[in-house]
């Protein structure tokens, strides 16, 4: 058993994102993100799926050329090899991601 506290430890980076695994069993993965203003766009093309909430803060997320804004609560599925990119985020925003790999049998 492992538990924890979203919460917990959520003081932004002074620059960048930081990723935390807080689960990891067979294809899925869940990650905590803290995101600071400073932050430089960077495009994401990875080949899992993706479900990613913003639990606290706002960002601007460009999926496939087209801005999100989103706000705490908003939350969007990310099919794998969509391109995306956090174009603009508040201090401290605070993310859960859930990815679920593909089977490595296929």
């Amino acid at each position: 058993m492992k538990a924890g506290n979203l919460y917990e430890g959520i003081a932004p980076p002074a620059a960048g994102e930081r990723f935390e695994t807080l689960l990891q069993h067979r294809q899925l993965v869940v990650e905590r993100i803290v995101s600071s203003k400073d932050t430089t766009p960077i495009e994401y093309v990875q080949t899992q799926d993706e479900w990613v909430l913003l639990v606290q803060g706002s960002a601007t997320l460009d999926v496939a050329g087209v801005p999100h804004l989103l706000h705490a609560g908003d939350h969007l599925f990310l099919p794998a090899r969509t391109p995306h990119t956090v174009s603009a985020v508040s201090d401290g925003a605070l993310w859960l991601a859930v990815h679920l790999h593909p089977d490595a049998k296929t």
